[in-house]
């Protein structure tokens, strides 16, 4: 490198879809996906956070066994890829690493808290979010992951010892540094301390869990750690449904002067190659050791830069629009949740809204039509459109369907027991819950509920009625966006030359649980304009009553609305996980105790002061 010519370098990204606690196949996925890398003609190849163990692997982070096998599935997996050919690639991989008998300061109170590993006081067994760099055979070095996130969904300051060296391994002449998610999105992290030290390349494997419009802030973010590294950036996200979070890819590579070089598409498993060209001369110092708050060490795999070739062009894929990003992340998110968890189908109510219409056609979306099964369960109250609804949707996307009509058994029930009111309203969707329990259990189906994020937060789906389920699509979608998605969907469709999902006067017709005679949601609710304004700034933004009166929502809506989410919390704590899509979604994200007696009131005007 003494004549500092810029220097070539073929580096592939792997944005995969691994599963939680699967070793043996997350192994293989790196295999295969390596394999293909090396057809493309890469010399490094990235892989998300944690893919050997999967994200987020929760408490299994505290099973020794569990970290054990996971670095010992590393080391297997170096060896393996030598055996395979492989050898001659870099292979830079996520994993859950337990280092014996020491961890170091956390990164936040360095050397105070003694209830924190420390060299002072180590922990045998520290877990460690880790990545690794393979090659020949060998595990090269190992990055431990500094930044650990701790809000929203992520608890890794629960589980995981921060790292406190930066390794730089110099590959084909290119001085590439490891880091992990989180540490990306620090100012002033590992990425600060790369530019420091000198770096041409930094890798980040990421698992950042989708949410509407993120994607937005992905591209200027890694062109600013682009420009603080000082060195190009490959961003390797995974992709696919974990529980309630799924992930989304758009994986990427930035230039060190924040030119977008390449990026892949959203939701789909991908391989991403671009061809880079890196200026050794614009790293005016090289260092090691102590460098800001971490260590720099230096590794050397191969001085000589690769022959020089023609580069290939590389994609650029458009992000895309914001109803199709949400729609093929709950398919996603439904997909891999069903077929993760080795379940051969759905089956779900059928009432002819809106709901159980959006929830059908993402079921077929996900699983195909075969694999959803459809069940109309009329009522004494149940219109004839929504029995024809019902039907039609089901015809539209060609799954199963039949009929079973409830008003015997609640017949039954009311002969037996004395009840009025909403508890007789409720008996209703308790008796349609029980019936689809059933079926589930009769065919191995998993139920869907089929409630959405308006109705979750006002309790306005009926305790083991229509919210009883395993998984729950539109459980973090509010109503509005419901009929959004199905305009879409349906456009999607007639551009297409397709028959349109969802029935049209499923979209046009007044919501009702029909539970009742002429019932209506208005009934009892605002309009779902006015709701979810305001769930959007009092769940998702925490923002209190004074805060939400500034933003204009209307003070009787406001009291009113807060009161129906308030007293709703135990409701929710049962409820089946669905899909985030949101800044924060019922379940992990969002945690108040049920027992609680806060509440939010209106401010109080002082004597004297402007109305």
């Amino acid at each position: 490198m003494s004549d500092q010519q810029p220097v070539q370098l073929r580096v592939s990204l792997a944005q995969v879809d691994t599963r939680v606690g699967d070793l043996e196949g997350n192994s293989e996925l790196v295999v295969s996906w390596s394999a293909k890398a090396a057809e493309a003609g890469a010399h490094l190849v990235v892989f998300p956070e944690m893919t050997l163990t999967g994200y987020p692997p929760e408490d299994l982070v505290l099973r020794e066994s569990f970290a054990a096998a996971s670095e010992q599935a590393l080391v297997d997996l170096a060896a393996r890829l030598a055996a395979d050919g492989l050898g001659d690639l870099a292979v830079v991989v996520g994993y859950l690493a337990h280092t014996e008998g020491a961890g170091p300061a956390p990164v936040d109170h360095p050397d105070t808290d003694d209830d924190r590993p420390s060299d002072a006081n180590p922990r045998r067994g520290a877990p460690r979010n880790a990545a690794a760099l393979l090659h020949g055979g060998d595990v090269v070095v190992r990055y431990y992951k500094r930044h650990l996130p701790n809000y929203g969904v992520f608890d890794e300051a629960r589980y995981f010892v921060p790292g406190t060296e930066l390794p730089v391994v110099r590959l084909h002449g290119v001085d590439v540094a490891l880091t992990v998610c989180e540490d990306l999105w620090v100012e002033g992290g590992p990425c600060g301390v790369a530019g420091e030290a000198g770096v041409d390349l930094v890798v980040s494997p990421n698992a950042s869990p989708y949410e509407r419009a993120k994607d937005d802030l992905r591209l200027p973010l890694v062109q600013r750690r682009a420009a603080e590294a000082r060195a190009a950036i490959l961003y390797c996200n995974q992709v696919g449904g974990q529980d309630e979070l799924v992930f989304d890819g758009d994986s990427m590579a930035v230039s060190p002067t924040g030119e977008l070089l390449a990026r892949a598409p959203q939701f789909v498993e991908h391989l991403l190659t671009v061809d880079l060209a890196l200026d050794p001369a614009s790293v005016p110092e090289r260092r090691e050791g102590r460098v800001g708050p971490m260590t720099v060490t230096r590794h050397v795999l191969s001085e000589e830069p690769v022959p020089a070739y023609e580069a290939r062009p590389a994609t650029v894929v458009d992000p895309l629009s914001d109803c199709e990003e949400v729609w093929r992340a709950l398919v996603l998110g439904l997909k891999d949740f069903i077929d993760k968890n080795g379940m051969p189908s759905v089956v779900l109510g059928m009432s002819g809204g809106i709901d159980s219409a959006l929830v059908a056609a993402l079921a077929v979306d996900a699983l195909g039509a075969d694999r959803v099964h459809g069940v109309g369960l009329p009522s004494k109250w149940s219109s004839e459109h929504s029995l024809s609804d019902a039907a039609d949707s089901a015809k539209r996307l060609g799954m199963h369907y039949s009929v079973v009509p409830i008003a015997p058994m609640v017949d039954a029930y009311e002969a037996s027991v004395e009840l009025s009111g909403v508890a007789a309203e409720n008996l209703q969707a308790r008796v349609r819950g029980t019936l689809l329990m059933g079926l589930s259990n009769q065919h191995g189906h998993l139920l869907l509920a089929t409630s959405n994020k308006s109705e979750v937060a006002v309790g306005y789906s009926t305790l083991y009625g229509d919210a009883a389920g395993g998984f729950a699509p539109i459980k973090d979608v509010p109503k509005t966006l419901v009929w959004e998605l199905a305009r879409w969907r349906n456009a999607y469709a007639r551009d297409r030359g397709e028959t349109e999902p969802i029935p049209q006067n499923s979209i046009d017709k007044p919501p009702s649980a029909e539970l009742a005679p002429g019932q209506q949601d208005s009934d009892s609710l605002p309009s779902y304009e006015e709701l979810d304004a305001v769930i959007a700034d009092y769940v998702d933004r925490d923002l209190g009553m004074a805060k939400l009166l500034e933003r204009g929502h209307d003070a009787e809506v406001v009291a009113r609305v807060l009161r129906l989410v308030d007293v709703a919390e135990f409701k929710r704590r049962q409820s089946a996980p669905g899909t985030k899509i949101s800044l924060k979604a019922f379940g992990r994200d969002r945690r108040l105790p049920i027992t609680n007696r806060w509440r939010e009131t209106l401010p109080t005007v002082r004597e004297g002061a402007k109305a």
